[in-house]
């Protein structure tokens, strides 16, 4: 990543910051020395990384037009040329800038951590930069990872492309770094600055270790020993035990700091987002009470109606804005959090390491996590009441002979508005089967992101390089974690 719009946005970050201290009633902190230099604490970026990177993964352009379409939980109305597999290159591109200025700012907490001598933090900054580069290579493959970050000092505008291995070294390592820090106690977070986990240390500890158990699922077909690594995490006692642990931000009630959703299609009147049929197809085949909530039922019919994915047509004769479910009103709410790793996932995750034989207890420990993820997801929608009749079907209780497409297929359905999350773990899993868009641009669901515009001019050697160790920069180019 460059460093001058690294610069730029850390810039802006302390702008805020004097903006904010400078409302002080008393006359001798106003007239305070204007040439006494300024320290930001390290609490206050944790904020700004956050927010920025939830607002930008769950921003409808990237987590609806993107993300939602091309796992077909969401299919668009009009203006579906996302859902035909043509991005936006804005989205793209700002994807890539905000991550990798949200990593800048998560390097900039831990330098500030290391003057305050606050262990604490230097050890949440490297979670944080952590999970900026895992989302930044989960979604374009080989990155700028070595030589990305490089202060005004050093500064480095065409910084090489990682392999992916590489740079899930590097994350693996951040995060184990992390973890002995904040378990230190030394140092602390300020409450009000940490929007996450309200300086709760503990917290951070286990998205430190959850986040790890991702990663290393992300990796576990190209990597032969990860097994011992997720055994130790489950043995550690530091996953996530509850909805309480996870990783997540709660959205406001008003705009600016709204959830992007309700921003997009409640405030700003955009209804070209509806459910898609072979979300609501699997509903309805699984007889999922999950429908009342995750949908609307049409204005015209009254009944649950998806529509298909991906057709040139727009609207699409019988699929206008009044015959297909809109996304349930509790998705829509304001305050409706925006995750960045939830508990249903972690014990899905885990469910799928004990088939697999990645931790102990094969399929009884499978079966056990899978029935929690379910109850969790449920208890989530407010339904917690309906999840032992749904699991006593035999579509959906475990079945060790079809185990896999079980926690894949259901981890599918619980991850819906989490659009990028989604479509990564189906890309890695392929499960629930999907039938690419009809009139597709490209003929299968995009397998990666293009890379930022400007890298092709700017940073042109090392742009080509990449291209040649991962292959074209397109979207059907599949990136090395993927089966």
């Amino acid at each position: 990543m460059r460093d001058m719009k690294n610069i730029k946005y850390i810039l802006m970050t302390f702008i805020t910051t004097l903006i904010l201290f400078s409302c002080d009633k008393n006359f001798e902190e106003i007239n305070a020395n204007i040439d006494d230099p300024v320290i930001i604490p390290s609490s206050m970026i944790i904020g700004t990384v956050v927010r920025s990177t939830t607002n930008e993964i769950y921003s409808t352009f990237n987590g609806l037009e993107c993300g939602e379409s091309w796992v077909q939980h969401i299919s668009m109305i009009q203006y579906n040329d996302p859902e035909r597999y043509k991005p936006r290159i804005t989205t793209m591109d700002n994807l890539w800038n905000r991550f990798y200025t949200a990593a800048s700012n998560a390097n900039q907490m831990y330098n500030l951590a290391v003057d305050e001598g606050n262990d604490v933090n230097q050890g949440i900054a490297l979670v944080l930069k952590a999970y900026c580069f895992a989302t930044l290579t989960d979604f374009y493959g080989d990155i700028p990872f070595t030589e990305a970050l490089k202060g005004p000092s050093e500064a480095n505008f065409t910084p090489v492309y990682d392999q992916q291995s590489v740079v899930y070294d590097g994350i693996i390592s951040l995060l184990d770094q992390a973890m002995p820090l904040i378990a230190s106690g030394n140092g602390s977070t300020s409450p009000g600055m940490d929007i996450m986990y309200g300086g709760d240390a503990s917290r951070w500890l286990k998205f430190a270790y959850s986040l790890k158990f991702r990663s290393l699922m992300r990796i576990s077909w190209k990597k032969t020993d990860v097994g011992s690594q997720l055994q130790a995490l489950v043995n550690s006692g530091h996953l996530f035990a509850s909805n309480n642990d996870e990783a997540k931000l709660v959205f406001l009630s008003s705009s600016p700091e709204a959830n992007p959703i309700y921003e997009t299609i409640v405030a700003g009147g955009r209804g070209e987002f509806k459910l898609a049929k072979t979300f609501i197809d699997k509903l309805l085949d699984y007889s999922d009470p999950r429908i009342a909530v995750y949908a609307q039922k049409a204005v015209n019919s009254g009944e649950y109606v998806g529509k298909p994915s991906g057709y040139e047509e727009s609207p699409l004769p019988g699929y206008g804005y009044d015959d297909v479910s809109a996304i349930g009103k509790k998705y829509l709410e304001p305050t409706a959090p925006g995750y960045i790793l939830s508990y249903t996932e972690l014990l899905f995750l885990k469910a799928e390491a004990a088939k697999r034989g990645l931790i102990s207890g094969g399929d009884d420990a499978a079966k056990e996590y899978y029935n929690a993820a379910i109850k969790n997801s449920f208890a989530e929608n407010d339904i917690a009441s309906a999840a032992d009749g749904y699991m006593a079907q035999n579509i959906v209780a475990y079945d060790a002979t079809k185990a896999m497409e079980q926690i894949g297929t259901q981890k599918w359905i619980s991850l819906f508005t989490q659009g990028f999350e989604a479509w990564t773990e189906w890309r890695r899993t392929k499960y629930p089967a999907l039938t690419p868009a009809a009139d597709g641009y490209i003929n299968e669901i995009p397998s990666r992101l293009k890379y930022e515009s400007s890298e092709v001019s700017i940073n042109t050697e090392n742009y080509k390089k990449a291209i040649q160790q991962q292959g074209p920069d397109e979207l059907t180019t599949p990136i090395w974690w993927m089966n």
